[in-house]
């Protein structure tokens, strides 16, 4: 019934000549779908099934991830532009809105963050994609767009937690995703590099094993789904499963402790000395150096 529910909804978009949201299509009969957990399914199942994008299906997520940088231009179809700003994010629009892409400034790099962590004016001359946790599509398509297009020069970055659940969201954004394996050409950015947060480089930073977050009893039916996550992520070929992200997993399980990127922001003096500047930034700037000079050498 509920996936009958999910086509009939289709079905009527397709007829009808718009498009609809998953949201939408949740809130259209909550009773039936319970969840809308059980929505983003059904659409994601249906699109595979028929190696179908979800645009062709007229059903598109709702917007999460926010852009923010100067330099860039989006046209949309509606004939509206969208220019980014470095003060404050904006909604990624759809692909499918979306008309043409003008970068006015070439930035010096990419960072993509899995949650809004830090401002980007600190950062010099930088697109920020923040993904919010596991991204939308619309996020991995503008990523894709970024790799394919800039300058081999500029590197594009990942920052996520050091945990099962930050790697794996990392995964998605490199490799894509299984649920939407049939759209991996579109969706997969594997230019992206990870900075961290590697728990295995925070003691140079001042940041000791106990400053870490325990995995606990209380989270360890989370942890456990993590793992198993991660254990499906070791499967793959060296090529396609970095080592130094094996050898971080491996770490921390071992350990029991994890870094999420909450450790560095809560400090403030680190390796520079300074305590104006939070220990999160003096990490990134080290590692935007670090790669930086390496893309810039090739």
């Amino acid at each position: 019934a509920q996936v009958l529910g999910v086509l009939n909804l289709v079905h009527e978009a397709i007829s009808g000549g718009y498009t609809t949201t998953k949201r939408d299509i949740y809130y259209k009969d909550v009773e039936l779908f319970k969840s809308q957990a059980t929505v983003d399914r059904i659409v994601d199942d249906v699109a595979a099934t028929f190696e179908a994008e979800r645009s062709m299906m007229n059903v598109r997520a709702t917007s999460k991830g926010l852009l923010l940088g100067n330099g860039l231009e989006i046209h949309l179809t509606s004939k509206d532009v969208i220019c980014s700003n470095v003060s404050e994010g904006i909604l990624i629009p759809p692909g499918e809105a979306i008309e043409r892409f003008d970068i006015t400034e070439v930035p010096s790099w990419i960072l993509i963050v899995e949650k809004e962590v830090t401002k980007l004016s600190h950062c010099g001359q930088v697109i920020g994609l923040q993904g919010k946790g596991y991204p939308d599509v619309a996020t991995r398509e503008l990523l894709k767009t970024f790799g394919d297009n800039l300058p081999d020069s500029v590197p594009i970055l990942a920052l996520v937690d050091g945990d099962p659940h930050g790697l794996d969201i990392l995964s998605v954004y490199k490799f894509g995703s299984a649920s939407m394996k049939h759209e991996v050409d579109k969706l997969a950015a594997n230019r992206i590099e990870s900075v961290g947060i590697w728990g295995s480089e925070l003691s140079d930073l001042g940041v000791g094993l106990s400053q870490l977050i325990p995995i606990t009893k209380q989270d360890e039916a989370k942890e456990i789904m993590g793992y198993l996550q991660a254990l499906a992520m070791l499967q793959r070929p060296d090529s396609l499963m970095p080592s130094k992200w094996r050898s971080e997993l491996a770490r921390m399980l071992h350990l029991r402790r994890k870094a999420e990127i909450e450790v560095l922001t809560s400090q403030t003096e680190g390796i520079s000395g300074r305590s104006d500047v939070s220990l999160l930034l003096q990490y990134l700037r080290r590692k935007i150096v670090y790669f930086v000079d390496l893309y810039t050498s090739l």
